[in-house]
């Protein structure tokens, strides 16, 4: 963690915590009207999960069900747990990460991206959160988006996308559908006013 935040302080250019919007004239179908948290960016390239776009056709519970995750003796594994499964970018779609408030905390296996949010690829958490002992707000992606050395710099030069920083009312709102329109006003930006050449991801 503490790594994470010198590498931060020194390089301010790089975009981790920072929300990517999508400009509205972007072509790419899968990141159209995308709001991408930025999860880890370097020199290396550069790794960020939509948070605006819900998977289609399958439900926590459903999910749970293909990991044949079950609860202990005794405990309940709620139908009832409300958390939607999102489409976190095209590239290992099978794969699921969960971004979480910061109040839950794996050793080897939670990245601390900042002071709110974190990130955690294991299978552990959503046993955590089946049993109600995970994050107090979390996002449960399918897949990831990726980008290669230079190749977001280069997006964001050709005005394929814009970023602010994440707060985490936005980042966790569950209403997907206005997270695109809220992200762009947290910038300042009437989309109406917007002219550009659309990037690619």
């Amino acid at each position: 963690m503490r790594t994470l935040r010198k590498r931060r302080d020194r390089a301010d250019h790089y975009l981790d915590g920072q929300l990517l919007v999508a400009m509205p004239l972007m072509t790419d179908k899968r990141f159209a009207r995308s709001v991408i948290y930025i999860c880890a960016h370097s020199a290396e390239g550069a790794m960020g999960l939509i948070v605006n776009q819900r998977a289609p056709n399958i439900r926590f519970a459903e999910l749970l069900q293909r990991l044949s995750i079950s609860p202990n003796e005794g405990e309940a594994l709620g139908e009832d747990i409300d958390l939607d499964v999102h489409v976190g970018g095209p590239v290992e779609t099978e794969r699921g990460f969960v971004l979480h408030s910061a109040d839950y905390y794996t050793a080897d296996a939670t990245l601390a991206i900042d002071e709110d949010v974190s990130l955690t690829a294991t299978i552990d958490i959503l046993k955590a959160i089946a049993k109600g002992r995970g994050p107090d707000r979390a996002i449960l992606a399918l897949g990831y988006a990726g980008w290669r050395p230079g190749q977001l710099e280069t997006e964001i030069q050709a005005n394929g996308w814009l970023n602010c920083p994440a707060d985490p009312d936005l980042l966790f709102d569950r209403d997907l559908e206005r997270k695109y329109w809220r992200a762009l006003s947290k910038i300042g930006v009437d989309p109406s006013h917007l002219v550009s050449e659309a990037g690619h991801a």
